[in-house]
């Protein structure tokens, strides 16, 4: 059974880090470079955030000493007045990192606004043959986790990591100017402690891994009961289902209790060593205060900036794993950014005037085969010539190559060989805007938007007004219907449309079309999957979409083309008869004659 993809933080892939997978890392950040001067300025904060941090324990050492009454210079002021200066240092130290957190957040934010951007604006501009290779969901993770976890690296990891780094630095310089004998027993014992936290930690994800996935494996069977309930209801398997959800639940229960395990081990070890570290220090520090080489405010500082430099280096192992992440994401948002592109406008395209058709379709010797499927030739030498505003019925059996013509006009896809021309230019040399902005489709499968009716007709001219969207719904037998809503045109047609019937949700698509006013209409069996009373309705506002327009009519019911002006019969590929509905009813043992005896013997 396959399981969905789960596009959560905690699963997205990790690459090694390697000098490549760096630099693709750092191409992102150009998009950094408009926001570099807040970014700089983050910087600045980052570094004095850190400083005041570590003036704190200093601070505290001299308050300490001061209180015993051995104060040391150049510091020597009351217990009162350092207290306050401590204060002032903490309130510093609010601004700081208020201002730290705002600044690289604020970069993050619009970084990955503009990241996100791209992606969306390469996506739609994808080819057809990109969306046929690759899964939806796995695109839409671009978007989502993938974008997440970099906006994740401008805004946190980054930040800590510099942050981190420059709490090492200042740390282990004050401990070594504390005691150069401590500090070098503490550092005995840290590494340790990291390496272990490490290996730890690393098990500890591997099997947080494993339950998630099992989770996952539990709500897949959720989702395909419910999707199928009526099927689970019909073989009575009710106990069934409910013992398969038992099985995937009880195998989480078992892999989270035995995570939970190693856990509880490793948080028990971690604060045994951490302590017993801590325990260790503290010991040899008493030693070295009652020698009077120490005093007891340098061992109370010394411990204090020993648990932030552990801290940091505990820290740094999931900064580690989230960097690895990161640059995992980076990888797939950048093969996405390098992807070759449709050439295609994204701002709304009024068509020029040297690229304005009259209709006048040629395809001229067309062979075609799906970049998927090479050795499959859909399309074997294919030629026909409509003029303009003529209707042009295309009907065959199954896989004879009907809608893969309709995707060539669109220019989906390019031939293999041959030529498509409009108005006798070759395809190619009209922009695909240009092209496509004169051309509507129909499909037999209608994809409404989830807005409202207003939305979905204006989607075929967004600038339309209420009363341009309203005469293009009463052309096509929708306005009556749409009226009878109480929020009539501002009804919201749900998901794909689903609180529509499939009549209405394919006059909505007509008027949408209407309202486009194409040259070059394209309808793929719109009529196929709906019953006689809608069928009637569709087929009278189809004959008003098709006036004056050149129409490409894929039909599966014979008896909606008997008027076309040409009839082309498809089989593998080939056209194997033309002509009119009279011209062909007359072959014997024409193909088209034999289709139309089958649906009359079905009917």
């Amino acid at each position: 059974m396959a399981r969905p993809r789960d596009t959560s933080k905690e699963d997205l892939p990790k690459v090694k880090i390697t000098k490549e997978s760096i630099k693709e890392t750092l191409l992102i950040y150009n998009y950094l470079k408009p926001y570099r001067g807040t970014f700089i300025a983050g910087l600045v904060f980052i570094a004095l955030s850190s400083g005041t941090m570590m003036g704190f324990p200093y601070m505290l050492q001299k308050l300490i000493d001061s209180a015993h009454g051995t104060p040391k210079p150049p510091f020597a002021f009351s217990p009162t007045t350092i207290a306050l200066i401590m204060v002032a240092l903490l309130g510093v130290q609010m601004i700081f990192s208020f201002m730290r957190i705002y600044l690289f957040t604020y970069v993050g934010e619009n970084t990955v606004s503009d990241l996100r951007q791209d992606i969306y604006k390469r996506l739609i501009t994808m080819p057809m043959n990109f969306f046929g290779q690759n899964r939806v969901g796995e695109l839409s993770s671009r978007i989502s986790a993938d974008a997440n976890q970099i906006q994740e690296a401008v805004t946190g990891l980054l930040a800590e990591f510099l942050r981190g780094c420059l709490i090492m630095i200042m740390g282990m310089a004050y401990i070594l100017f504390i005691n150069f004998k401590m500090t070098l027993l503490m550092l005995s014992v840290v590494p340790v402690i990291v390496v272990i936290a490490l290996v730890f930690g690393k098990y500890i994800r591997k099997m947080s891994r494993k339950a998630q996935d099992q989770l996952a494996e539990s709500n897949t069977v959720v989702q395909e009961t419910l999707s199928g309930i009526a099927n689970v209801k019909a073989f009575s398997n009710e106990w069934y289902e409910t013992g398969r959800y038992r099985k995937n639940i009880s195998e989480v229960v078992n892999m989270s209790i035995k995570n939970s395990r190693f856990r509880g081990l490793f948080v028990s070890f971690m604060l045994f060593s951490v302590f017993g570290a801590v325990t260790l220090v503290v010991w040899y520090g008493a030693g070295l205060m009652q020698a009077g080489q120490l005093s007891f405010g340098d061992l109370t500082a010394f411990v204090v900036v020993t648990a932030f430099v552990g801290g940091t280096m505990a820290g740094f192992a999931e900064i580690f794993s989230q960097l690895q992440k990161t640059l995992g994401a980076t990888q797939r948002v950048r093969e996405l950014l390098r992807e070759q592109v449709e050439d295609v406008t994204v701002t709304d395209t009024v068509v020029e005037e040297q690229y304005r058709l009259r209709g006048n379709v040629t395809l001229e010797h067309v062979k075609f085969s799906y970049p998927s499927r090479q050795e499959i030739q859909i399309i074997k030498d294919l030629s026909l010539n409509a003029r303009s505003g003529q209707q042009i019925a295309i009907v065959g059996p199954s896989g004879a190559g009907k809608s893969t013509i309709v995707s060539l006009l669109l220019r989906f896809y390019q031939p293999d060989s041959g030529r498509i021309l409009f108005d006798g230019r070759d395809a190619a040399s009209i922009p695909l805007s240009q092209l496509r902005r004169q051309m509507a489709l129909v499909p037999q499968d209608i994809h409404l938007f989830g807005g409202t009716i207003y939305e979905n007709i204006a989607y075929g001219r967004p600038n339309a007004t209420l009363e341009e969207v309203q005469n293009a719904a009463r052309k096509a037998n929708a306005h009556e219907f749409i009226s009878r809503f109480p929020e009539g045109y501002n009804t919201t047609v749900g998901e794909r449309g689903i609180k529509l019937s499939g009549g209405q949700r394919q006059r909505i698509a007509i008027a949408r079309a209407i309202l486009k006013d194409p040259v070059i209409l394209l309808l793929d069996e719109a009529t196929s999957s709906l019953d006689s009373e809608s069928e009637a309705l569709v087929q009278d506002a189809l004959q008003n979409l098709m006036k004056d327009r050149t129409s490409f009519v894929i039909a599966h019911r014979l008896s909606t083309i008997r008027s076309a002006d040409q009839i082309l019969v498809l089989e593998d590929g080939r056209v194997r008869e033309s002509g009119t509905h009279h011209e062909l009813i007359s072959i014997e043992d024409g193909l088209y004659r034999n289709l139309n005896k089958l649906q009359l013997f079905e009917g």
